[in-house]
C-alpha cells in the first residue's frame, strides 16, 4: 500500500505469537511496535494466537502471551482469533488453489530434498521434483504451490524495496505439510484477508518469506496490507533472541522499565522523567509520539542486557 494512503485508509492491525513459550524482549518489540502503529493511527489492533503447530507449542504459553499484553496495557478490540479453530478456512484456501490447478502433491522425503536441492546463497530451492507428477510406487507426503518466472516485491514502510524471485530464491513451496499440518505461509495470508487487515508491523525476520504470501495473496485474489517489518533484537553475538539463545521471559513485575527499554530499543522520545510513569502513561505517550521515521532501518538491533540468558545485567 503506497505510504501516502497510509492516513487515509481505515487501520486494521494485528500481533499474531506463536505458543511456543512466553514472550520475551524481542516478541515484546514486535507487540509493542504493531500496537503503538495501530493506535496512533486511531486504528484497531487485534490479537491472533497463531497455533497450528502443535509439535512446538508449550502448554499455557498462550494464555500466558494474553497476560503479558494485558499487563503491559495493550489492550486488544475483539474476541482473540486462534488458529486451531479455524481449519474449515485454510481447506477452503486448498481448495480454490487447486482448482485453479496452483497445486500439485510431492513425494519428496526431507532428505530427498536435501540431497537434490538447489543452492540460493545459504538457502536451499526447491528444485521442482514432483512438479510434473509423482513417480509410480509413490504417494503425495505434501501440498506444492507452483511458482512462475517473475520477480515477486513489496516497498516495506521501514526497511524499503524489497523483491524476490521466487521461482530462482525458494522454488515451488510447501502449503499443506507432510504431518497434514497447514504451512504457515497460507495460514496467515488467509487469516489476515480475512480479519481485514490494512497494515502488518512484525520483525523483520520474516521479511524474506512475505513475497511468498504476497504472492498467494495474487493467486487467491486477496488484497495486500501495507508492510512494515521492525528489526530483530539480537545478542552480544549476534544471535537473534529465541528460546534456542535462551532469552529469557518478560517478567510483569517491572513493566515501566521493561517498556522503556523497548522504546528505546526502536529510538522513540521519552518523557522527562520517564521512570516516574505508570504503565498506562508511558503507553499513552508512546502512542502519541510514535514516529516510524525514528526507527533504524536495520535488520538487527542488540537488545539491552539481561534479556539474554547467556547475559547479566550489571
Amino acid at each position: 500500500m503506497p505510504a501516502d494512503e497510509l492516513s487515509r485508509t481505515p487501520y486494521r492491525g494485528r500481533f499474531a505469537p506463536s505458543p511456543t513459550g512466553p514472550l520475551h524482549f524481542g516478541s515484546l518489540v514486535a507487540a509493542v511496535g504493531s500496537y503503538l502503529d495501530a493506535r496512533a493511527h486511531n486504528g484497531e489492533w487485534l490479537v491472533r494466537i497463531e497455533d497450528i503447530d502443535p509439535p512446538r507449542e508449550v502448554s499455557g504459553a498462550a494464555d500466558d502471551i494474553l497476560r503479558t499484553l494485558d499487563a503491559f496495557g495493550l489492550e486488544w478490540d475483539g474476541s482473540v482469533v486462534y488458529q486451531s479453530l479455524r481449519s474449515e478456512h485454510y481447506t477452503s484456501a486448498l481448495d480454490r488453489l487447486r482448482r485453479y490447478g496452483y497445486l500439485y502433491g510431492c513425494a519428496c522425503t526431507r532428505r530427498e530434498i536435501a540431497d537434490s536441492t538447489l543452492k540460493h546463497g545459504t538457502a536451499g530451492v526447491y528444485p521442482g521434483t514432483c512438479r510434473n507428477g509423482i513417480l509410480p510406487g509413490r504417494t503425495p507426503r505434501s501440498l506444492r504451490v507452483r511458482v512462475e518466472p517473475g520477480s515477486t516485491g513489496l516497498n516495506d514502510r521501514l526497511q524499503g524495496s524489497t523483491r524476490q524471485s521466487l521461482s530462482e530464491e525458494v522454488g515451488d513451496f510447501i502449503v499443506l505439510r507432510a504431518d497434514s499440518l497447514i504451512a504457515y505461509q497460507l495460514a496467515v495470508v488467509v487469516d489476515d484477508a480475512e480479519q481485514e487487515m490494512t497494515h502488518i508491523v512484525r520483525g523483520v525476520d520474516l521479511l524474506e518469506s512475505t513475497p511468498r504470501q504476497i504472492y498467494l495473496q495474487q493467486l487467491l485474489e486477496l488484497p495486500t496490507p501495507a508492510y512494515l517489518h521492525l528489526p530483530v533484537a539480537v545478542t552480544s553475538t549476534g544471535d537473534k533472541l529465541s528460546k534456542q539463545t535462551c532469552a529469557r521471559p518478560i517478567g510483569r513485575d517491572r513493566r515501566t522499565a521493561v517498556l522503556l527499554d523497548v522504546l528505546r530499543f526502536l529510538h522513540q522520545e521519552l518523557p522527562d522523567s520517564p521512570g516516574d510513569a505508570r504503565i498506562d502513561e508511558l503507553r499513552d505517550w508512546a502512542i502519541e509520539h510514535w514516529d516510524v521515521s525514528n526507527i533504524p532501518a536495520h535488520r538487527a538491533l542488540p537488545s539491552p542486557l539481561g534479556y539474554s540468558g547467556a547475559e547479566a545485567r550489571p
